[in-house]
């Protein structure tokens, strides 16, 4: 390993720990609802109850809000992401984004895009819209074949011409401002070797922020292994994103994972794991969690019967303070334990075990 590289690795462990101290909350996610309007293969909620689970009411999580995070924290430094399912199946989510918008909050989400038509983007503009994330996971039928709906790629695709097209105008000093956004891609074994036409496609339709990352083996993607990269594939990800950012174009990969020698070369910041400890999130049935992706065992608590500020400032033990981590394998004996911390929470099964481990699977492609 570099030694430059080192060091960093070192500093950034240094902050992290500090961090963990402080735990400011920086972001808070909403899982709205698990309704959803396509029926991807690789989703890893599941959204099994989608149907029988209601919306969670929007009154509950405001109250929340202003009961509990208002009193303690300066709006306009916590991001709230709205997520589901498919967020735009509420139909007061401009109203909840309003709500947001006159506390103070930005406010932000997480779509398919399928169901975002130029009406819907300015309502949500005008509510207080201030970054959107759009998913498109490959070429038309790559796109359309993980995504389980004859529409989705004529969705995301409208929804990210929506986007590229509002922020390339010239604004007035009344106008709105532009928002932050970014395209995501999930690459599996069928789209691996189309990245290069996928980002052609991409900056063609005005993107110039792309997240790429691979499935994990939670959900239904468990049910699929063809969705899973190879530890081969999964380097060769790695490399993708080395050239295309040498090239002077922004890709890069996600937060999760340790990535050895990789680190500083595919994403703007060293490894991190947020999770309680600048990020939580509060779940359909009131869960309070940090990702929404982790497993029901690390919830740490109910908005509907827990104060969702105490169990902030005096939970999430086991994401602040990762030794536990040290007992399962393959951390046992890893070296780089102080760099990964046992990798990403969302990675950890019930029993405590690892999924995916991001720098053997590229130890064993060296």
């Amino acid at each position: 390993m570099r030694l430059r590289l080192k060091i960093a690795l070192w500093l950034e462990r240094w902050r992290r720990h500090n961090l963990k101290e402080l735990h400011p909350l920086r972001q808070l996610f909403w899982e709205s609802t698990l309704r959803c309007n396509v029926h991807c293969l690789h989703c890893g909620s599941d959204c099994i109850a989608s149907i029988e689970t209601p919306d969670m009411p929007a009154e509950d999580f405001l109250k929340v809000i202003d009961t509990e995070v208002t009193p303690h924290v300066d709006p306009h430094e916590v991001m709230i992401v709205i997520s589901g399912g498919e967020p735009l199946m509420r139909k007061d989510l401009a109203e909840v984004g309003r709500a947001l918008k006159q506390r103070g909050y930005p406010w932000g989400m997480v779509t398919n895009g399928l169901a975002l038509t130029e009406k819907k983007f300015h309502e949500l503009l005008d509510a207080g819209l201030r970054s959107i994330t759009v998913s498109c996971d490959g070429l038309e039928a790559d796109h359309v074949w993980l995504r389980q709906h004859h529409l989705a790629f004529e969705g995301a695709t409208r929804a990210i011409r929506l986007i590229a097209e509002y922020n390339s105008r010239q604004h007035s000093a009344v106008s709105r401002q532009p928002i932050a956004w970014d395209v995501v891609t999930c690459v599996n074994q069928r789209t691996i070797d189309h990245l290069p036409a996928i980002r052609e496609m991409l900056w063609d339709l005005g993107v110039r922020d792309w997240r790429v990352f691979g499935i994990d083996p939670m959900g239904r993607a468990a049910e699929n292994p063809e969705l899973i990269l190879t530890d081969a594939q999964f380097k060769q990800l790695m490399d993708y994103i080395v050239s295309e950012r040498e090239a002077g174009r922004h890709v890069s990969y996600s937060c999760e994972g340790y990535l050895g020698d990789y680190e500083g070369r595919v994403r703007d910041h060293l490894y991190q794991c947020a999770a309680g400890i600048s990020v939580a999130s509060i779940l359909i049935d009131g869960s309070i969690s940090a990702c929404t992706s982790i497993r029901g065992k690390y919830y740490q608590g109910n908005i509907y019967k827990d104060s969702f500020w105490s169990v902030w400032e005096n939970g999430f033990k086991p994401y602040r303070d990762r030794s536990w981590m040290r007992q399962t394998e393959p951390c046992k004996d890893c070296k780089a334990f102080s760099f990964c911390e046992g990798n990403g929470m969302h990675l950890r099964r019930e029993d405590g075990s690892l999924m995916l481990c991001h720098l053997k699977r590229l130890q064993v492609t060296d």
